[in-house]
């Protein structure tokens, strides 16, 4: 038998919305070795989206046992691993008890758009009672939505977690019990998960991390600590809340499984770990990962940027305890890959997710037809909750071929109009585009994205950008490598393989009149749930 080897290595638990993966990284990124495995969704009501938080804890751990068994059979040592990160779908809701560890109701997951009425009713309460924000002194109206903005970044909608949470209390009788009795524990993915990989209900430690709690509602952007007046606006207990920790810090060890004492050295939200991986650092840089979402973060450094033009204030990283934040705009759109699994298991048009690129690689445009894709309303920049999917120009000419090219169409008008924002907020025209996420895998995707952006795409051979990010904070830690969140100039060996640019082709006259259709057909797709607002 033969010896195994001891390295440096660090890993990433990746835990997005429909699978999870554990990769090894070495000091230049390079992937050591790597286990995903997908785990089940839940949809029993139109606009509902649920996981089962156990089982994403389950296949969590069996992806950190698979991985660490394929390390060995290449002749590493488990003990190579010296510290792990995990990052994680965002917003997602997890509500579990205090006294038994487990959970008491399906997660709520970030897509989903059951809480229309909630938001309705809180419109309504900030419209009217309005929030309070000094002793005695309320805000209403559209005053009291600046006040709420500017104290979270956010608006008021169904994507955030307080909203979420609020409607389990309300709907759920053991939530509303736990929450009287003070048994609730609250917290999204990566607390969840972080809670369980330390003991759970023995000794498991209960953190959020900032860039996780800046999608609440419930934080304060400026001083990240929960903040009070938020709680009474949404009538949540204190007790019930994680504590907050930053992006890379030492928050415990692993109490079990194949790596049982390695410590947890990095946490962050999925697309802000992309921000990081891709090394988008300094003010004025930004990437788009394109997921089940599409999501595109602009760095704005140590200041807080308020959009004027419908795009989100939040925190990018928090590089150790007590360090100054970082901060970035964002720009959401709810449906980018999703919409080819759609394609694929609800539709049948392709048997395979990179099918698609086939299929509209087969027809030189979408023969006029558009798709707005606002399964669960329509996030960055429009905000419309009742605006429904939306398929436009349909004829007897159109095939599957046409409706695949225009679903990829759908994720690149809509990535243009967040940077149409974006150029707007922060007076400056980007002039390429960092990308990755399982999208980007298909050129054909990545051209039309260039084409109908007007913009170069770049993208990296290394596209494993979020699960990185997180492995740079882990790293960042235990100072593995010499690496140092504070000191980009630490990072510089890491990722350093190539990458491929996409420019655009398509003629500008023809580029404005697909931009103005679509425009249209966005108008057609609004205020179609009129429920909404009753």
């Amino acid at each position: 038998m033969s010896i195994l080897r001891q390295g440096e290595f660090v890993g990433s638990l990746d835990c997005g919305t429909t699978s999870v993966r554990f990769i090894v990284f070495d000091q230049y990124a390079n992937i050591v070795s790597q286990h995903q495995l997908e785990f089940p969704q839940y949809y029993p009501n139109p606009g509902w989206h649920e996981h089962d938080p156990g089982e994403i804890q389950e296949i969590s751990e069996q992806c950190i046992t698979q991985a660490c068994a394929k390390l060995e059979e290449a002749g590493w040592a488990k003990e190579s691993v010296k510290v792990i990160g995990i990052t994680n779908q965002r917003e997602t809701t997890v509500a579990w008890s205090r006294t038994t560890g487990k959970p008491l109701c399906k997660a709520i997951v970030w897509t989903d758009s059951r809480t229309k009425n909630t938001v309705a009713h809180f419109e309504h309460l900030l419209a009217t009672t309005g929030i309070e924000v000094e002793p005695g002194q309320f805000k209403t109206g559209e005053e009291g939505v600046e006040a709420l903005r500017d104290i979270t970044g956010l608006k008021l909608s169904t994507y955030f977690s307080g909203i979420k949470l609020r409607w389990m209390i309300d709907n759920y009788s053991e939530v509303q019990k736990a929450h009287a009795e003070d048994d609730l524990l609250f917290g999204t993915i990566e607390s969840w998960v972080v809670y369980n990989l330390t003991g759970g209900v023995q000794g498991g430690i209960h953190v959020g991390e900032v860039t996780n709690a800046s999608r609440t509602l419930l934080l304060n952007l400026h001083k990240l600590t929960w903040d009070e007046r938020l709680l009474t606006f949404f009538g949540f207990r204190q007790s019930i809340l994680p504590k907050l920790v930053s992006s890379s810090e030492v928050y415990g060890h692993l109490s079990h499984g194949p790596l049982r004492g390695v410590p947890i050295g990095g946490l962050i939200g999925d697309q802000q770990g992309a921000l990081v991986g891709n090394k988008c650092l300094r003010q004025g840089e930004a990437k788009c990962t394109y997921g089940t979402g599409a999501f595109l973060l602009f760095c704005t450094g140590k200041d807080i940027v308020n959009s004027g033009h419908g795009l989100l204030s939040t925190v990018a990283y928090q590089p150790g305890p007590g360090a100054a934040p970082v901060y970035a705009l964002e720009g959401s759109i709810g449906v980018a890959g999703s919409a080819i699994k759609w394609l694929r298991d609800s539709m049948g048009f392709i048997k395979s997710a990179s099918e698609i690129n086939t299929l509209a690689a087969s027809v030189p445009d979408t023969g006029g037809v558009y798709f707005v894709t606002a399964f669960s309303g329509l996030l960055a920049p429009y905000w419309d909750p009742g605006a429904a999917g939306l398929l436009i120009g349909l004829s007897s000419y159109t095939t599957p071929a046409h409706i695949a090219r225009a679903t990829m169409e759908a994720t690149a008008f809509q990535t243009r109009a967040v940077l149409e924002s974006m150029k707007l907020d922060s007076r400056t025209k980007l002039e390429h585009l960092k990308v990755d996420g399982g999208m980007t895998n298909g050129d054909v995707c990545m051209e039309i994205l260039a084409d109908i952006g007007g913009f170069d795409v770049v993208r990296p051979d290394m596209r494993e950008s979020t699960a990185l990010g997180s492995a740079l904070l882990a790293g960042s830690a235990i100072r593995l490598f010499g690496w140092d969140m504070s000191k980009p100039a630490t990072l510089a060996e890491v990722n350093t393989k190539g990458s491929r640019t996409f420019n655009p082709h398509m003629p500008e006259e023809d580029r404005e009149k697909g931009w103005t259709t679509w425009l249209r057909a966005v108008e057609r797709s609004k205020g179609w749930d009129e429920g909404v607002y009753e």
